[in-house]
């Protein structure tokens, strides 16, 4: 076994399928509802069985109480660009493999934003950090968008479907995408490539069960996992919450007679 087996198996760690709260927001857009008390919102994220966050360099010291075996484990996110750039989707190496191990990372990710004027910048970072991976035996999540100007293409099936083949074959092990807005053609996304797909959780959504119910279909369609997180770590109910879709993943959600999730005082 490889060390990038040894650190996958240590990221699904509780069920074949993942379950990734992403916390890197603040460089984006700085401080946030949510993410003002790093410690506390890990640990109660913790308590609901999510198997790994992701964070950026900087704040996995504030947070190694709630990390390895008996916590999350730790993506090092690679990539950065702020709200207040010229171009805030051109997304610019600011760490490295090497400085993710030393931290203790399980695994990096790099987020690429396809159709942007600086796609093949971006492809050609991600492309460098795969091969630092291999060397290193560091799994690689790709995040992957569309980007393009056009709203309705950021979950166009066929755009998205181009978009996890294109992680797939640069050499990420687990790509994240939009979910498409169906089981049909999400499931054309998951039967387009080999590595583990996982859904993001996108903006806030108004409803709990909505969120619920995409989580339903993604897993449906053949999502190994999920990564929620401004749904997640804005929520109420954070440990709740993360516990209600760690049963949807493992497939041991209570079911109503019309099919939905059983949701109450949500």
């Amino acid at each position: 076994m490889t060390g990038k087996q040894v650190r996958l198996k240590r990221l699904f760690k509780h069920s074949s399928r993942l379950f990734i709260a992403p916390m890197d927001h603040g460089v984006t857009v700085g401080p946030m509802e949510g993410l003002t008390d790093m410690p506390a919102i890990v640990d109660l994220i913790r308590a609901g069985k999510a198997d790994a966050i992701v964070v950026h360099k900087g704040l996995v010291r504030q947070i190694t109480d709630y990390l390895g075996s008996d916590g999350c484990e730790l993506i090092v996110h690679l990539s950065a660009s702020t709200s207040l750039a010229p171009d805030p989707n051109r997304k610019e190496l600011v760490s490295s493999v090497e400085h993710a191990i030393r931290l203790g990372a399980t695994a990096v990710s790099v987020h690429v934003n396809l159709g942007s004027a600086c796609e093949s910048m971006m492809l050609k970072d991600m492309g460098m950090v795969a091969e630092s991976c291999e060397l290193w035996g560091m799994p690689l999540l790709a995040m992957m968008y569309v980007r393009d100007g056009n709203k309705e293409n950021e979950f166009d099936p066929d755009k998205i479907k181009h978009a996890a083949r294109l992680a797939e074959e640069v050499g990420a092990d687990i790509v994240k995408v939009n979910y498409t807005g169906s089981v049909e053609t999400f499931a054309e996304v998951t039967g387009a490539v080999k590595i583990p797909v996982v859904i993001a959780g996108g903006p806030k959504m108004s409803s709990t069960n909505d969120l619920l119910d995409m989580i339903e279909e993604s897993v449906e369609a053949g999502a190994r996992g999920v990564a929620i997180g401004r749904n997640l770590f804005q929520h109420p109910d954070p440990t709740r919450l993360a516990r209600i879709i760690r049963q949807i993943l493992d497939k041991k959600s209570p079911r109503l007679g019309n099919g939905k999730i059983a949701i109450i005082n949500f």
